[in-house]
Order: structure tokens, then C-alpha cells, then sequence
């Protein structure tokens, strides 16, 4: 599988991440077989967080097995110093590992947050301090709010090293600042900062609950996910033919291996399919940004 330098921290990504929140869904037996399986196709860029259920035990005896083929991202919601490092020394306990690759501030959506994260007393402090213990490697952010704030994001923390934010067609199609993330993309490749893209296999949003009720949706995504192989080809085309350094697989665990076989046969994708998927899918709804949502 192709690899791409996640910015300038050094380590080359695979084009695919694999978004482990798909192990919640599985027993450990079963999340054991699907790491080794993404890890035969020659991923090497794992994405975890404290609160994907049960996803970071379930990672944690093959990703201690492999440790040496793992880059291995976490993140927090904690938005306090003192939080930050709770959580961190949680994740690295349910985790059995030592040290995490690249930590990020998880689910930027507020101005506010961004006051409190860059504090004298916010997360930011702790991540640095969790970096000259060597508890950490990289620093990184992700969002699937307003693209302005990830870019304020980006002019306040000068050790941010990646952002992971969401890339499709049918958000490439919308007009409006709101769904400006190319100029996110753009910066962060000025900036050498690394890029890492979700809800690339975002189809629109599910039903309200009481037309379908969120314990009989098909798919355990928060978003309704394209699920035909053509489709999911597709979406993955393009999401990495933008640039991005890697695409977040979708997360649940029976999309995996479509989206595995994708990044595994990716050779590019030439500006007219990119512009005529964004023609048939513009008019869509899109999930995201999440803010406008909620």
C-alpha cells in the first residue's frame, strides 16, 4: 500500500488509516483477526480514543504484539490541564503501551475551547510536558466543526503537527466558508503539517430515531456510510487523490475490507471523475461540519 509523509514528523503513513473504533464492535477474538487483517495489507497508521467503548482494549494485545509496525494515534476530549494527563495515562494503561505516537485534542468544534486547550492551565501544557517525558511523540488535532477554527487552530499551536478533519464530495460541492476544508488542506501543506481525512464514506445523515431508531440502523456509523464496493472505491479515490497524507477508514467493522481493498488498488483518480462525483453527489446532505447538526 502506498505510504505518504505524515508532515514533517518523520513517519511515512499508509494511504489508509485504519479508524480503530471498529474493534468496539467486535468480540476479541474477532478484533484480533481484523488487526492482523489490516495489517497483511500494509497498514500502519492505527487511530484509537478513549471514547470508542471498549476499542482501546481490544486493540491492545495485537497492537503490543506489533508494536514495531504501529504508528499509533490516540486522542482526548479533555480540554484541562489536568484532564489531559488523566486520560493520557488511561489510554496508555487500557492501551499496555508505553508511549503514544501522535496524541491529538480531540473534537475541536468551539472558539471557546480553543481559549480553554491553550490555557496556562489547558491540555496543550500537558501534551508538551507528556512529550519531554517521551510519553508522546507528535501533537495533533482533529475536527469535524468549523474549518475557520481548525485554521485559528493552526495560527495558535506552532507544534501542531497534524489535523485529521472531514474530506468528501459531497462537501467539496458545497459552497460557504463552513465547508471550506481544502483551505484547511492548503495550509497544512504550506505548513508541512500532516492531513488526515474522515467521513470520506459519508453518504448523509440517518433518519430521525423514530423513523429508525439508532439500535436498528444497519451500520454502526454516526453518519449513513456508502456501502457498495463501486461507491466505497469511489469515495476512497477520492479523499486520497486531494492530497491528504491518509483517509480514516469508516468505522464499522463490515466496511473495512471494501475500504482495505480500495486503498490496497489506489492509483489516482484524474480531475474529471473528481468533478463529475462531486456534480452527482453535491445536492446530498452532508453530516458534517457537525456543528450544524446538533
Amino acid at each position: 500500500m502506498e505510504t505518504r509523509p505524515l508532515g514533517d514528523t518523520g513517519h511515512h503513513s499508509s494511504v489508509m488509516t485504519f479508524g480503530a473504533i471498529a474493534l468496539n464492535w467486535l468480540e476479541q477474538e474477532g478484533a484480533n483477526q481484523l488487526v492482523e487483517h489490516v495489517l497483511d495489507y500494509g497498514v500502519n497508521h492505527f487511530d484509537v480514543a478513549p471514547t470508542y467503548g471498549d476499542a482501546e482494549l481490544k486493540l491492545g494485545p495485537k497492537l503490543r504484539q506489533h508494536r514495531e509496525e504501529i504508528f499509533l494515534g490516540c486522542k482526548t476530549q479533555e480540554r484541562t490541564y489536568e484532564g489531559a494527563w488523566r486520560k493520557l495515562d488511561r489510554s496508555l494503561n487500557r492501551l499496555g503501551v508505553d508511549k503514544i505516537d501522535l496524541y491529538q485534542l480531540h473534537g475541536l468544534e468551539y472558539d471557546e475551547e480553543l481559549d480553554a486547550i491553550t490555557g496556562d492551565d489547558g491540555a496543550l501544557a500537558a501534551f508538551r510536558e507528556a512529550k519531554e517525558q517521551g510519553l508522546i511523540d507528535h501533537i495533533g488535532l482533529t475536527s469535524h466543526g468549523d474549518p475557520d477554527l481548525i485554521l485559528d487552530a493552526l495560527d495558535r499551536i506552532d507544534d501542531l503537527e497534524t489535523v485529521m478533519f472531514p474530506l468528501n464530495p459531497v462537501v467539496a460541492g458545497k459552497d460557504g466558508d463552513e465547508y471550506d476544508y481544502e483551505a484547511v488542506l492548503a495550509r497544512a501543506e504550506a505548513e508541512d503539517v500532516g492531513t488526515l481525512g474522515i467521513k470520506a464514506f459519508a453518504g448523509g445523515s440517518w433518519p430521525p430515531t423514530d423513523e429508525l431508531p439508532e439500535a436498528d440502523r444497519p451500520f454502526a456509523n454516526w453518519y449513513r456510510p456508502v456501502t457498495a464496493p463501486d461507491e466505497v472505491r469511489e469515495r476512497f479515490d477520492f479523499a486520497a487523490a486531494q492530497g491528504l497524507t491518509s483517509v480514516v477508514s469508516a468505522g464499522d467493522p463490515k466496511l473495512v475490507t471494501m475500504i482495505l481493498e480500495a486503498a490496497a488498488d489506489f492509483t489516482g483518480m484524474d480531475e474529471t471523475a473528481q468533478r463529475s462525483l462531486i456534480e452527482r453527489v453535491r445536492h446530498e446532505d452532508s453530516p458534517v461540519p457537525e456543528q450544524l447538526h446538533h
